[in-house]
């Protein structure tokens, strides 16, 4: 069910869906990248500045990136892309309540220090209102994040700080307790095992092989993944790669050798590509290779050009709607704001770039919600409320409400897509390979793991 936008944030979206231009190419007027503001908006008579970052005519958001990390610009990048797309179309319709968006940016290169000089500048400096989709490597700036009141929404929870702190509400949601002490429920987070039985019942697979870096959260990354497929009965073989020398060579002659069904990865693309091109040399000829929702991206073409064999049976899944998916209203409606404000990463379109949209979407709809007199405790009310959230049909329903500690099966859902070198749409891209991803839903086990 796609639910109905509300609001002055049906406009948005209604104007985001008129400069399609006729396709999803590229049309309109590039834009500066950062730190801009909308026209001068029409104040709303009584609009007060209700709160830091909030003014009669203007609200400042900050997103954080880790755009220069080791890993390269574009790993991280997609959210803020995305999210900024979402402000930019909010803008053009005339902004919220008669006051546009400002957003700050600030790329913290990957190491924690750089994230704790952003999250001061744009707290004590900037003095933006709150933060929204960001992605980043090393949150070291979360407990200043949070002591200072400012809500963080629709971010990548890459690490554990969303899974720990009440202000900091990460786009897939958390249960736990997040009193700012412990991580979890006392040290201890649950995984769901949706995705494996998936696959197990769709492919009928059941030797598995899971390949990690030897870096902390790729590796507990990996054991996550170990854990449920054990929990689904796959027999497992787990390989971990150096970092800056991959030897992907010798990971294809253990899999071949394994007689491995299936492939999990807790790698970035440049890893998964080499690791592919290892095991088409090798003759393994898999029945799925599936990555996660960070590699979800429009340049699987061109970062698998060189594994034919492995790209095509390529696999993703999520918890959000399929960016190439436009039976979809949001879908047109984020392909239309890209197409409008950056044509030029067309070919870079990515599913972490409609999240970030889904994530401006989500703090948008809750200062909505408090009207003229914006506030972060209102925005909170907002995130904390027990009415799950989709970001208009983007996101699975999801919320933040307090749950005891996980105990017996859960139902989960999910969303899978697959590669195509030719989609039924006319050329490459990725194909939802589910009816929907709202009943596309298992009941399955809750495992317990320490991060």
């Amino acid at each position: 069910m796609i639910a109905a936008p509300t609001g002055r944030v049906a406009a948005v979206l209604a104007a985001a869906l008129l400069v399609v231009c006729g396709s999803l190419s590229g049309c309109g007027t590039r834009l500066p990248e950062s730190d801009f503001a909308g026209p001068a908006p029409t104040v709303t008579t009584g609009n007060p500045a209700s709160d830091t970052g909030v003014t009669a005519g203007q609200i400042k958001i900050g997103i954080v990136t880790s755009l220069t990390s080791p890993l390269g610009t574009e790993v991280l990048a997609g959210p803020r892309y995305g999210a900024l797309a979402f402000f930019r179309a909010l803008n053009a319709s005339g902004g919220l309540h008669g006051r546009t968006v400002q957003v700050v940016t600030c790329d913290d290169s990957g190491s924690g220090l750089g994230n704790q000089e952003c999250v001061h500048k744009l707290i004590d400096q900037d003095q933006v209102f709150a933060f929204a989709a960001g992605s980043v490597l090393d949150y070291a700036g979360a407990p200043y994040v949070n002591s200072r009141s400012v809500p963080d929404v629709g971010s990548q929870p890459l690490g554990t700080p969303y899974e720990q702190y009440p202000r900091l509400y990460g786009i897939y949601s958390s249960n736990a307790p997040r009193d700012g002490r412990s991580v979890g429920w006392d040290g201890t987070l649950f995984l769901s095992t949706e995705v494996y039985r998936f696959f197990q019942e769709r492919l009928g697979v059941r030797r598995a092989a899971v390949v990690a870096y030897n870096q902390a959260q790729s590796l507990s990354y990996a054991h996550q993944i170990e854990l449920g497929l054990t929990a689904e009965g796959y027999h497992v073989l787990t390989r971990t790669v150096d970092l800056a020398l991959p030897a992907f060579a010798a990971v294809a002659t253990a899999m071949a050798a394994d007689g491995t069904q299936i492939v999990f990865d807790a790698m970035d693309t440049r890893g998964n590509s080499g690791l592919c091109q290892a095991l088409d040399a090798a003759g393994v000829r898999l029945t799925a290779k599936v990555t996660n929702v960070q590699n979800w991206s429009q340049t699987a073409g061109r970062d698998y050009a060189a594994a034919p064999g492995c790209r095509n049976v390529l696999w993703a899944t999520s918890s959000s709607r399929n960016y190439a998916d436009t039976r979809y209203p949001a879908v047109q409606q984020f392909r239309g704001a890209m197409a409008r404000f950056y044509p030029e990463r067309e070919p870079l379109l990515s599913a972490w770039e409609l999240e970030g949209w889904a994530g401006a979407q989500w703090l948008t709809d809750a200062m909505d919600s408090c009207g003229a007199a914006l506030t972060r405790a209102c925005v909170e009310r907002f995130m904390n409320r027990a009415r799950p959230y989709d970001a208009h049909g983007l996101l699975l329903p999801a919320d933040f409400v307090r749950e005891p500690r996980p105990s017996g099966p859960t139902r989960a859902c999910l969303n899978v897509a697959r590669w195509q070198d030719d989609t039924p749409a006319g050329g490459p891209g990725w194909v939802t390979q589910v009816p929907d991803m709202d009943t596309n839903c298992f009941d399955v086990p809750q495992l317990p793991y320490q991060p």
